[in-house]
């Protein structure tokens, strides 16, 4: 019964028409959160970083009572002790970004110019601990998460804002993970689009399905089915599994060029991170 709903589902969602998705990183960007202002017009840009608590008044509630206790608290303080902390060699995490590493998150994934690939901020994080010694940490949770964690809290409330550089590869690293966004996958051939752009709003197997616009904005997060924080690439391994489909691997080119797309498209809304979501 279970694997037929999700055929079902699938079939319907096969005779939505795709947008189109040629225009460059601008032209889309005006055209994709121009599609759901118009979509859900009573939510501001503030609401569209709070996801899927837009969509249902008893979990929104109850989200907003954790909040008065967020669990993500301690993971900030173990972050900024981690930041903080001198490696081996007496140099700390503030030596290898700009600013010390303060209010930058909310530009990253970055294009790097000399390496010619999208650079997410947890592959910088391990490259500074290398750079300076010590052994890089787990990508998804734990450690570099916490750190994230801190990181992203030095940003929170500034606007989002992820730059394209107008320059061949940083338009095709662009577009892969454009591609990647909109390809379908798995058994039920699913893609990121079906869920979060055509169905936003909805429900599937119970839970609400936030908007594209504004996901990236809670990242890392504390999810209560993790019981720990957890990178945005973890989230993006998860919902890849839930659709049958084989995860791409973490801080992989692909992976890396769909967090550069999927970050970009939330640009001009609130940072609101670290998050909290069930």
């Amino acid at each position: 019964m279970k694997r037929l709903y999700f055929i079902i589902i699938s079939l319907l969602i096969s005779l939505v028409t795709l947008p189109i998705v040629n225009a460059g990183p601008q032209e889309d960007l005006a055209a994709y959160q121009k599609y759901f202002n118009k979509k859900f017009p009573d939510l501001s840009a503030v609401d569209l970083s709070n996801g899927m608590y837009n969509f249902n008044k008893d979990k929104r509630e109850q989200w907003e009572d954790i909040m008065s206790f967020p669990p993500y608290e301690i993971a900030i303080d173990d972050g900024k002790a981690l930041f903080t902390t001198p490696f081996k060699n007496g140099k700390t995490y503030a030596s290898c970004f700009e600013k010390g590493g303060q209010a930058i998150a909310h530009t990253y994934p970055r294009f790097d110019k000399k390496s010619g690939k999208v650079k997410t901020l947890a592959a910088l994080v391990n490259e500074c601990r290398v750079k300076n010694g010590e052994k890089p940490l787990p990508y998804l949770k734990g450690k570099l998460a916490s750190i994230l964690a801190y990181m992203a809290d030095t940003s929170r409330g500034q606007l989002m804002n992820v730059e394209v550089p107008a320059e061949p590869a940083a338009l095709a690293a662009y577009e892969d993970g454009k591609r990647i966004y909109f390809t379908r996958r798995g058994p039920r051939a699913f893609a990121c689009y079906h869920c979060h752009w055509e169905a936003a709003g909805s429900k599937i197997r119970g839970n609400e399905l936030s908007t594209a616009v504004g996901q990236a904005t809670h990242f890392p997060t504390y999810r209560s089915k993790w019981g720990g924080m957890g990178t945005i690439q973890r989230r993006y391994k998860g919902c890849m599994k839930n659709i049958g489909a084989k995860p791409l691997k973490q801080q992989t080119e692909a992976m890396n060029n769909l967090e550069y797309f999927h970050t970009f498209l939330s640009n001009g809304i609130p940072m609101n991170a670290p998050g909290t979501r069930f």
